[in-house]
């Protein structure tokens, strides 16, 4: 089982900025903790030792918040002096992992997925990447990902199609750090568009399907929504 994880973090909530003020989005405050301490929370319960948080947009709250460790997690900090795009900022913060393989999770996101399983399955496919999906209905707020009978991603999809039912990306993978690097990928890039997308037909891409609980703290609903779901869930 892999220890390590990049929680991506730099993120500036833009479309929270009404409702968070001048803060990183993964600081949001919900029920009297930053919404990036119930991530690191899972990530404890969930026997992870070691946490990159790649940060950017007034990194110093969330530096000054944590510190360099939080319940039984040691934290490293990678910080982007200028927006790298998720690649560049995942890119980045392999520098600071040592394992082969690493969990990268978006810090505005929880997905309750049992990484021990999920890395079960990673390594049964041998796969380079692996991303955790969800079957969520009315998905138009985000992109859908096909996979075929082996679970090997299919094809991806842009946000705003209609259906009824579909998997979507959660926010959660394993990356070979091997693998990544070794793609001459660019300082800045897109994680979703610029290697996902463009690599995973020429290279084994898996989704990994879970029925975990998920939240993105993205919108306004959905940051009021998790404030009640969190007291019911005792997170």
């Amino acid at each position: 089982m892999v220890k390590e994880a990049i929680v991506l973090a730099g993120g500036l909530g833009t479309r929270l900025r009404n409702v968070i003020k001048d803060i990183p989005k993964p600081m949001a405050d919900i029920n009297g903790k930053p919404f990036l301490e119930y991530v690191l929370k899972y990530l404890s319960h969930m026997e992870i030792k070691n946490v990159v948080l790649s940060v950017g947009y007034k990194h110093e709250s969330i530096i000054n918040y944590f510190g360099n460790s939080f319940l039984n997690l040691g934290l490293k900090y990678s910080i982007e002096e200028k927006p790298l795009g998720t690649g560049g900022a995942i890119k980045k913060s392999l520098n600071l992992i040592n394992s082969k393989d690493v969990f990268v999770l978006n810090g505005d996101t929880i997905f309750l997925v049992d990484l021990r399983d999920f890395y079960r399955f990673h390594k049964s496919k041998k796969s380079f990447v692996t991303i955790a999906l969800k079957e969520i209905l009315n998905p138009e707020r985000y992109g859908s990902v096909e996979i075929d009978e082996k679970s090997k991603i299919r094809s991806f999809y842009e946000k705003g199609i209609k259906k009824d039912k579909t998997l979507i990306n959660g926010g959660i993978y394993i990356i070979n750090k091997e693998f990544f690097l070794s793609q001459n990928l660019p300082y800045k890039f897109s994680f979703e568009k610029d290697f996902l997308q463009k690599f995973y037909k020429d290279f084994d891409f898996y989704g990994y399907v879970s029925d975990a609980y998920f939240i993105d703290i993205g919108i306004p609903e959905d940051y009021e929504k998790a404030k009640n779901e969190f007291e019911k869930l005792s997170l």
